[in-house]
């Protein structure tokens, strides 16, 4: 379900990332490893398309996403694409349902009640509905991650990129996160590719990439 051909990216003289190819199928779990500077966030920000590859392409679902216009790309993105980031990313004054909702908003949904029911819905899967009305200072970090990943849900997206999700956590609660991500494979059929570098979470992945010297040397 996700293709990439040829991706090259440079950033000056620096060539980060050499003529990549990888092939994804739906429903399963990819970790994408390597050193410090190797070029993973840079390949995970092309694939999930918040960056265009100086040279290459990248298909989702057959679609050829380097070829769609910025209003386009991120009409796209917003519908069919999820993130979770290290740092969560939730804002501050909204709460956790009204932060979960917002790429359905966005999406031009006008339905509230459903929007909401909806967001309930996914807090209760990840085990913290009870914590819906609460802000993100009022939440631990492994709520506001899981709050994070509800985000990412909202709109039933084909993908689901993640970048270092649990490098702010402690082990136990990364445990925890790591252990979500393949519950929601299982259940949903749901699909990710997640940087990391916690070599737990990566030897539990269907499949791990390792990027040296901006290349994938292994697959």
């Amino acid at each position: 379900m996700l293709k990439a051909e040829g991706i090259v990216k440079s950033y000056g003289n620096l060539k980060v990332l050499k003529s990549i190819d990888i092939f994804i199928e739906k429903g399963r779990v990819i970790s994408i490893v390597g050193a410090s500077g190797a070029g993973k966030s840079t390949l995970l920000h092309i694939l999930g398309t918040l960056d265009r590859p100086d040279q290459g392409k990248v298909f989702l679902d057959g679609i050829d996403v380097t070829n769609l216009r910025n209003n386009d790309l991120a009409q796209y993105r917003n519908k069919n694409i999820g993130f979770i980031f290290q740092f969560h990313n939730l804002l501050p004054e909204f709460t956790a349902l009204e932060n979960i909702c917002i790429p359905a908003f966005l999406s031009g949904n006008k339905n509230d009640k459903a929007i909401r029911a909806r967001g309930e819905e996914l807090l209760k899967l990840l085990g913290i509905l009870e914590r819906k009305d609460h802000k993100p200072a009022e939440m631990s970090g492994g709520e506001q991650q899981r709050t994070a990943v509800a985000r990412a849900l909202m709109n039933n997206p084909a993908i689901i990129f993640a970048d270092e999700p649990s490098g702010n956590l402690d082990s136990k609660t990364a445990e925890g996160l790591h252990q979500l991500f393949f519950d929601l494979r299982r259940d949903l059929n749901q699909t990710f590719v997640i940087v990391t570098h916690n070599q737990e979470l990566a030897a539990m992945a269907d499949q791990k990439l390792e990027i040296k010297d901006g290349m994938i040397i292994n697959h």
